[in-house]
């Protein structure tokens, strides 16, 4: 065992000397094998952090990087413990332009790379709202989130896009993408760990005007939350209730109507007899009353589906 141990360490070494000094298609061989080592080793990933094997891969990203390079020396990176020095250079407009590019024209392994990595670097306290405040770099984002095609694709840019969120600055941006009426599309084919995050983001994008006005136009907004109430988790239906308190504040008489016929009373009821936390309890109780004023009491106790139990 320490015998493969040392093998891999020599390698590893052998494969950052040679990138320091051949080009082409020698380099792009180089790092192909290094991203394999680097996968599959601890011990590897590990050399080459000990060995500065991290500037040398992050010396390799810059404007004249060719997609060929760049999305293997991300591969790299995704998968080792970057410190803060190593995150703060990959933080260069340069760098995250490659990645941006790369996100958007690479393939969906590198698309899910660069993805994880920007998320990584958004954790350092140097980071920079600037850094991704890009239509393009957005516009890939949910692009990655929505292809169908590769679902492994969904939670890393899902992840991704929730930690962008948290910044006040880019929200405006993400609503102006379409991204809102993207994701509730997306919300009856997402799976559960999924579904928190796409319900996160819309509840966060809900505390802007826009961000509103885009969740009372999308008409699937209504039912694909309501349908969501008391189905998943807490955290779901708590995310979920805040959407629609936002919609039907937004336009009582016209989302209320729509709620109800969707199913929202009765639903909330179940929120209200539940154990839930009271915070929600309370919340469905306000929206069940907001929800009424647009109903006579037979009409709506119809609607709660409660006839049958007050007769």
């Amino acid at each position: 065992m320490k015998k493969r141990s040392e093998d891999v360490q020599g390698r590893v070494s052998e494969l950052l000397e040679t990138l320091k000094k051949v080009k082409g298609q020698a380099r792009i061989q180089a790092l192909k094998e290094l991203k394999q080592v680097v996968a599959a080793h601890a011990t590897a990933r590990k050399t080459v952090v000990d060995e500065g094997g991290v500037a040398v891969i992050s010396s390799l990203l810059g404007p004249f990087t060719s997609h060929a390079v760049g999305s293997e020396a991300i591969g790299i990176l995704v998968n080792l413990e970057l410190d803060s020095e190593s995150n703060t250079n990959l933080m260069q407009p340069t760098k995250i332009s490659l990645m941006v590019d790369m996100l958007n024209e690479g393939s969906v392994e590198t698309k899910i790379n660069c993805t994880r990595l920007m998320d990584k670097l958004m954790e350092e306290k140097e980071f920079r709202s600037e850094s991704i405040s890009s239509h393009r770099l957005l516009v890939g984002v949910m692009r990655l989130v929505k292809d169908k095609r590769h679902s492994n694709g969904i939670l890393p840019g899902l992840s991704f896009l929730r930690s962008i969120c948290l910044l006040k600055q880019v929200r405006s941006l993400i609503v102006s993408i379409g991204a809102v009426s993207q994701l509730v599309e997306l919300l009856p084919s997402l799976e559960p760990d999924c579904l928190e995050l796409a319900l996160f983001i819309l509840d966060t994008l809900s505390s802007l005007p826009e961000g509103k006005v885009a969740l009372k136009d999308c008409a699937n907004t209504i039912p694909n939350t309501v349908r969501l109430l008391m189905r998943v988790s807490e955290s779901c239906t708590q995310y979920a209730l805040s959407i629609l308190w936002s919609v039907c504040k937004l336009a009582p008489e016209e989302c209320s109507s729509v709620a109800v016929e969707a199913g929202l009373a009765a639903k909330l009821l179940l929120v209200i007899q539940s154990g839930c936390n009271p915070v929600l309890k309370q919340r469905s109780a306000e929206l069940l009353k907001l929800c009424s004023l647009n109903y006579t009491d037979t009409i709506f106790i119809s609607k709660c589906k409660l006839t049958r139990t007050i007769q």
